[in-house]
C-alpha cells in the first residue's frame, strides 16, 4: 500500500508545483531577475516597432494601405457624408420654403381678387348712394319749390 500512496501522479504532480512555485518565487523577488525581465521586454518593444516600421515601408512601396491609411480616409468619408446630409435637409428646406412661396403667391392672388370684388362693389354702393342724394335733392328741392310757390 506504501508504494501505491508513493506512485500517485496527483501527489507527484503537486509535489513538482510546490516544488517549482517555490523556486521561482525566490528567483523572482531576486532583482536581477528583475532587470532581465526589463531587458527582455525593452528588446520586444524595439522588435516590435521596428517590425511595424518595416512593414509600413514596405506597404508604402507595393502601394498597400495601412491602417492609419484607411482610418484618415474612413474619418474624410464621414465628414463628406455628414456634409451631404446637411446639403440634403437645406434642399428639403428649401424646396417646402418654395412651397411655401407658391402657396403664399395663390392666396395674394386670391386677395387681390377680393379686394377687386370688394373695391367693384364699393364703387357700385357709392354710385346708388350718389344717385339715391341725387333723387333725394331733386325730390327736395321741388317739394321746397311747392311749398314757397305754395
Amino acid at each position: 500500500m506504501n508504494q501505491q500512496k508513493n506512485l500517485n501522479p496527483f501527489e507527484l504532480w503537486k509535489d513538482l508545483f510546490n516544488q517549482s512555485s517555490t523556486i521561482i518565487d525566490e528567483n523572482l523577488k531576486d532583482e536581477s531577475t528583475s532587470k532581465v525581465m526589463g531587458q527582455v521586454l525593452e528588446m520586444n518593444l524595439l522588435y516590435k516597432k521596428m517590425l511595424n516600421e518595416t512593414t509600413e515601408q514596405y506597404f508604402e512601396q507595393v502601394n498597400i494601405p495601412t491602417r492609419t491609411d484607411l482610418s484618415n480616409i474612413s474619418a474624410l468619408i464621414i465628414n463628406v457624408d455628414s456634409k451631404v446630409d446637411d446639403l440634403e435637409d437645406l434642399v428639403e428646406e428649401t424646396a417646402s420654403n418654395l412651397v411655401s412661396q407658391a402657396e403664399l403667391k395663390r392666396e395674394m392672388t386670391d386677395v387681390k381678387n377680393k379686394i377687386k370684388t370688394l373695391d367693384n362693389k364699393l364703387s357700385e354702393i357709392i354710385s346708388l348712394l350718389t344717385k339715391e342724394t341725387t333723387t333725394t335733392n331733386k325730390v327736395a328741392s321741388k317739394e321746397t319749390t311747392k311749398v314757397q310757390q305754395g
